[in-house]
């Protein structure tokens, strides 16, 4: 989890945007915003915590299955961690 360490500012501060802007669309929800502007702010959230997943992700990756340091076998299971993890993410 060094990776997430190293960079726990940068990730702190991105989900501090989303629960932002969840915050937003849930007032403009209770505001009875437009639709379009509701969708609009529904599109901002996917894009960030893509962009979340994204960032956390490489990092594991490049720590976890691009070390030297890790044996084949633990590779192998860091492997099915990650997969595991996407099939969950892009249902």
């Amino acid at each position: 989890m060094a990776h997430t360490t190293k960079s726990k500012n940068k990730l702190l501060g991105r989900v501090r945007r989303i629960k932002g802007q969840a915050e937003a669309l849930e007032l403009a929800l209770t505001q009875e915003t437009e639709c379009a502007a509701i969708l609009q702010q529904i599109s901002a959230i996917r894009g960030a915590v893509n962009g979340l997943m994204t960032e956390v992700l490489e990092g594991h990756l490049r720590e976890h299955l691009g070390s030297d340091d890790a044996s084949p076998q633990q590779r192998q299971e860091n492997l099915e961690q990650v997969i595991s993890v996407l099939r969950t993410y892009l249902k």
